[in-house]
């Protein structure tokens, strides 16, 4: 099979590889849709010495396929079904976090991919059955890989916040988690700014339904999202960007009780001014994908809010796996919606 391979310093490859075989308790998925992450630029950005004495890892963790082969001791699943996972992030299956249906939280055998050989990249990849969701028939494929990653993680992030449609939401950052973060936060009612210095993505995000776009770049954006709320600050906001600017823009934004949810992930120190944060009381929240069981709750949602329309606006460039090279580039280049990989 073919897989996508990170050299270090905005360089990939398509290799050659022999399909994975499933272990007991994991499947083999025939892929059918997976996408460039934001977590992917970043492996795709470090520098060669990053990747010595790693082994090779196939990039990708936002799959949508259809189940190949069951391993010995996967029985809930049948070949054939329609999949996408609901977590990437494979852990121990025993501790109290992975129990509970965080297994992004494993301290024990955290895991992402469940093993090099087997990332979304690639014409096949290796998941534990229990992350495996089977599709219902009104989500695609393509919406099966939005609920794999952004989309479950932009609506674990907003049900920490809830808004409702009183509420105004400041998402910072219009990239692709940052556009499922708008569309989603609209959906729930909210009014909703966005904050992107790229003028496609900021037209994107308009296309999407946010009702105010800044361009921090142009204008300060602490007085402008002030003046557009009537000089209070907004009650929450989303940053997904990990720009430093951005996360003192939050501090230095919200009003007094405000609640904010960091999503966008950084290597680079941040150096934030917390006075703000003390003064006003506010409550900063990390959090990282959706738990498991928030599966079925994520899908009802899109179904009754009709995503799927808005999700085909947010990808902007489709591509075959065998042109990796170029859709990392673009993907690279910050100014396009979700990018995807087909396979039919």
């Amino acid at each position: 099979m073919k897989g996508v391979v990170m050299l270090g310093d905005r360089r990939a490859e398509v290799r050659e590889f022999p399909i994975p075989q499933p272990g007991p308790d994991e499947v083999l998925i025939r892929m059918r849709r997976s996408a460039v992450c934001g977590s992917d630029l970043r492996l795709y950005r470090k520098p060669v010495s990053y990747f010595e004495g790693m082994p090779t890892l196939i990039m990708g963790h936002e799959p949508a396929g259809v189940i190949e082969e069951l391993g010995s001791h996967a029985h809930r699943l049948d070949l054939g079904a329609r999949v996408c996972l609901c977590s990437h992030h494979f852990g121990c299956g025993h501790c109290a976090q992975c129990l509970a249906g965080y297994p992004q939280y494993c301290a024990v055998d955290h895991r992402v991919p469940v093993r090099p050989d087997s990332g979304a990249s690639a014409e096949f990849m290796i998941a534990d059955e229990r992350n495996c969701m089977v599709l219902p028939e009104e989500l695609t494929f393509e919406d099966g890989v939005f609920v794999s990653c952004i989309g479950g993680t932009a609506y674990a992030a907003l049900r920490r916040l809830r808004p409702t449609g009183d509420d105004t939401l400041v998402v910072f950052g219009q990239g692709p988690l940052g556009l499922m973060g708008t569309l989603m936060g609209k959906a729930m009612g909210a009014r909703v700014i966005g904050v992107e210095p790229g003028s496609e993505r900021r037209e994107l995000s308009r296309q999407l339904g946010a009702d105010e776009v800044l361009d921090p770049s142009s204008v300060n954006v602490v007085e402008a999202i002030r003046d557009l709320t009537h000089g209070i600050g907004p009650k929450m906001a989303l940053e997904t960007s990990a720009a430093p600017a951005a996360q003192q823009a939050i501090i230095d934004t919200l009003r007094p009780e405000g609640h904010a949810v960091f999503l966008g992930i950084s290597d680079e120190a941040s150096g934030l001014l917390l006075g703000g944060f003390i003064r006003r009381g506010l409550t900063l929240t990390g959090s990282l994908v959706a738990p498991l069981h928030y599966y079925w709750d994520l899908v009802d949602f899109i179904a009754r809010h009709d995503l799927q329309t808005k999700f085909r606006r947010l990808v902007t460039h489709r591509f075959k796996l065998v042109d990796a090279v170029e859709a990392f580039r673009v993907a690279d280049s910050c100014t396009a919606g979700k990018i995807m990989f087909v396979w039919d």
